[in-house]
């Protein structure tokens, strides 16, 4: 039993006492052993030594990774011969490591682990408090990158990687820097099919593991009662198109039978929960399920099997940042890295590899810009540029010099599709073209004549909401981060390089660092993409002529010492994980609107209107 000579034990004299005390009573500790008095200069003596025990882990990891990347630079100069690190078992690192490191790493996770658990724990206890019950079942489809993609071929070529992830582990590096070929045969696509090489059989991988930064872990958490009984993560191969995600895993048929099993099984109607693509993944499939010729489900499956679509930052007019990764392999983070690092990483994986490995994964070119200039701006202004801005972000490709085909003038997001499948592989633009459509529909009967058309399933500007009117969608994504908003380029002049551009990495001025124009967003997705359809989009009747509630909630970026909270790391927000736990307890309507960014006033500027009455 805790008593307040207990407490005050613990916590010192912060503790009133209303009883008296036995001093003949030595103190303890929870394990048994006498407590000392400890004086002040002493204690201060005592946590200058454990800082320098700290500072001597940080020193010493420190030191463990920069002899990895040197060791990594010398392999190229022939200092070290690399191939005798194949039978190398890197879980026999922590055998070498000095046991004092270890034991100090160990204490820190441990107790990362503690708070993170408690944070988890937490925001199920409160609501449960509040009398907030598990009432629908939970299905999540996870984004674009955070999926493992294990291998499952039997062939010689891929047998040593068998049951490995390919993407998102250790297996993953060491095939990289080992074999790079290998792995490079093996997480890339086949141009002309866009399925899986000859041989090769890469899968997502499934459960509640299968993805980084999982909510669904903290739902299990949350003592809402929320488990694998009830909840479910649909993992894809993110490289896929979408229709070819249907074509070689069935993932649309498993999802929809997925729905209809949790509605059966609970008796309520399911919640689905999108993260960045995969909010256009399930936008497709909203469209998939209703098509005769496809799901089968017909116009009213949606209003019967769904209750609420949690849309997380979801990319539903796409990510800029993926533009010039499949243009010339680049982006803020490599633009920004140093001369000796932009060295190193050139030579382990040049910029044309890079560009060749996006562009063999049709899924990724999901995120490109969606809406063309009627959104993102022309080369006068744009709906986001703000009050005295130099250069409009209207103009996405920037080229300082423009004086050939190669580096032509300053272009908008439309003149930049152009420009790119011009200056790509025929097997490229097969690809898109077949896939995509990024423009605008601006009349209702474009709208209904692109429900037949499954290259526009993914763009919400073509294509309108279910006809659902009792679901419920939740817009919840942060703002506040500097994100990718346009680029400056030049013609890479580079002899050696197969490339014809490369982002003007010299230009720092203003708002450009390292020749990327930095704009509002939550570091990853551009505000408008995040932010326009849900606060004014499907407002608009031809996109939602149901009429089905949209609601958004804006949460600010809010960094601190260990985890700022972008476009991923949101999904350990305690507000977030409070906000998804009150839909999936039937308590969404609990939820108000909450604005922090200008995104109503941007999207006031974006060229699209409701169709005037004839």
């Amino acid at each position: 039993m805790t008593t307040p000579d207990t407490l005050r034990r613990r916590f010192g004299d912060g503790i009133p006492s209303d009883t008296s005390t036995n001093p003949t009573l030595d103190p303890l500790s929870s394990n048994g052993e006498p407590l000392k008095l400890v004086p002040a200069s002493k204690l201060h003596k005592l946590s200058q030594r454990r800082n320098k025990k700290r500072q001597w882990l940080v020193f010493g990891l420190g030191g463990l990774f920069g002899l990895t990347i040197a060791a990594f630079f010398a392999q190229r100069h022939d200092v070290i011969n690399f191939d005798g690190l194949v039978d190398v078992n890197f879980d026999s690192l922590l055998d070498v490591i000095p046991a004092g490191i270890v034991k100090d790493v160990r204490d820190i996770t441990q107790h990362e682990r503690e708070t993170v658990n408690y944070d988890s724990f937490s925001v199920g206890l409160h609501l449960q408090s509040q009398g907030v019950r598990a009432l629908h079942p939970v299905i999540m489809i996870p984004g674009v990158i955070s999926t493992g993609l294990e291998s499952w071929g039997t062939e010689e070529a891929s047998r040593q990687y068998f049951r490995k992830r390919l993407w998102g582990s250790w297996s993953m590096m060491r095939a990289l820097v080992l074999d790079k070929a290998s792995w490079k045969r093996h997480i890339m696509l086949d141009k002309l099919t866009g399925l899986d090489p000859q041989g090769i059989k890469l899968r997502a991988a499934q459960g509640f593991d299968a993805t980084d930064l999982s909510p669904m872990e903290r739902f299990s958490r949350s003592k809402l009662t929320v488990g694998r009984t009830n909840a479910f993560t649909a993992a894809y191969d993110w490289r896929l198109s979408c229709e070819k995600l249907e074509v070689r895993d069935a993932y649309f048929t498993r999802l929809k039978a997925h729905i209809e099993t949790g509605m059966r099984v609970s008796g309520q109607k399911v919640v689905l929960v999108s993260h960045s693509m995969g909010s256009q993944v399930l936008f497709y499939f909203l469209h998939w399920v209703e098509a005769e010729d496809r799901g089968g489900g017909g116009p009213k499956w949606v209003d019967t099997f769904v209750d609420s679509w949690i849309n997380i930052s979801g990319s539903l007019l796409g990510a800029l940042k993926g533009y010039p990764a499949v243009l010339s392999g680049e982006m803020k983070d490599t633009a920004q890295l140093n001369a000796f690092a932009v060295y190193g990483l050139e030579k382990f994986l040049a910029k044309h590899e890079r560009v060749e490995i996006f562009r063999a994964m049709p899924g990724a070119s999901s995120m490109l810009p969606i809406g063309g200039n009627e959104v993102w701006g022309n080369k006068t202004c744009a709906p986001d540029d703000r009050p005295g801005q130099v250069v409009s972000y209207g103009t996405f490709v920037n080229f300082k010099e423009s004086n050939s085909t190669k580096s032509p003038a300053n272009l908008t997001v439309d003149e930049s599709h152009a420009y790119l499948l011009e200056n790509s592989e025929t097997w490229y633009r097969d690809q898109i073209r077949s896939s995509y459509s990024y423009g605008v529909a601006h009349t209702s009967t474009e709208v209904e004549r692109n429900a037949r058309d499954s290259r526009k399933w993914m763009n919400p500007l073509e294509t309108r909401l279910p006809l659902a009117p009792s679901l419920k969608i939740y817009c919840f994504y942060g703002v506040g981060k500097p994100t990718e908003r346009s680029y400056y380029y030049r013609e890479d002049l580079d002899p050696l390089s197969k490339l014809n551009v490369t982002i003007d990495t010299t230009l720092t001025a203003g708002e450009v660092d390292h020749g990327v124009s930095m704009g509002e967003g939550d570091g990853t997705v551009p505000l408008l993409s995040n932010g326009y359809m849900c606060a004014k989009g499907w407002h608009i009747k031809r996109y939602n002529p149901a009429g089905v509630q949209v609601k958004v909630y804006e949460m600010p970026h809010e960094p601190d010492r260990f985890s700022p909270r972008d476009h991923v790391d949101i999904l350990g927000r305690a507000s977030l994980n409070d906000l998804i736990l009150r839909v999936a307890g039937g308590k969404g309507d609990q939820i108000e609107e909450h604005y922090v960014s200008n995104i109503r006033e941007y999207a006031e500027k974006v060229q699209v209107y409701e169709e005037k009455a004839r």
